[in-house]
């Protein structure tokens, strides 16, 4: 098994529909793994082009409940591949997603409402 690491900042909540039970956000996704077949010699980074992604394996996360999603690409994709010395790779998107949020509007305008953003990945 491949152990990878992630993290993720909100950059933007750019909606909440509460008709449509759902919100749209902007995120930065990064995640990291190592693998030994990358390893190479030197003590410095590899800054990749993000096309080179699909030459690489990277996991194949999703986001639960994600009604639509999308990768930016202005003015080329914003992805980052990164490969270090040791074969970790750093792997960093920019995605906006709108994700269903089920809300109890039963108590409105005294109501609370929280809404999740999960990730998850098959492999």
């Amino acid at each position: 098994p491949v152990s990878i690491g992630m993290s993720m900042d909100i950059a933007s909540i750019d909606t909440i529909s509460e008709i449509n039970m759902d919100y749209t956000a902007t995120i930065f996704l990064r995640q990291r793994w190592t693998d030994e077949r990358l390893c190479f010699d030197g003590n410095k980074s590899l800054s990749l082009d993000g096309r080179l992604v699909e030459m690489l394996w990277v996991p194949d996360t999703f986001i639960v409940d994600s009604k639509k999603s999308f990768l930016h690409d202005v003015t080329v994709e914003n992805r980052l591949i990164r490969i270090y010395p040791n074969g970790t790779v750093l792997y960093a998107i920019r995605i906006t997603t709108t994700v269903s949020c089920s809300m109890d509007l039963t108590k409105y305008p005294m109501d609370k409402q929280t809404c999740t953003l999960q990730l998850e990945s098959c492999k």
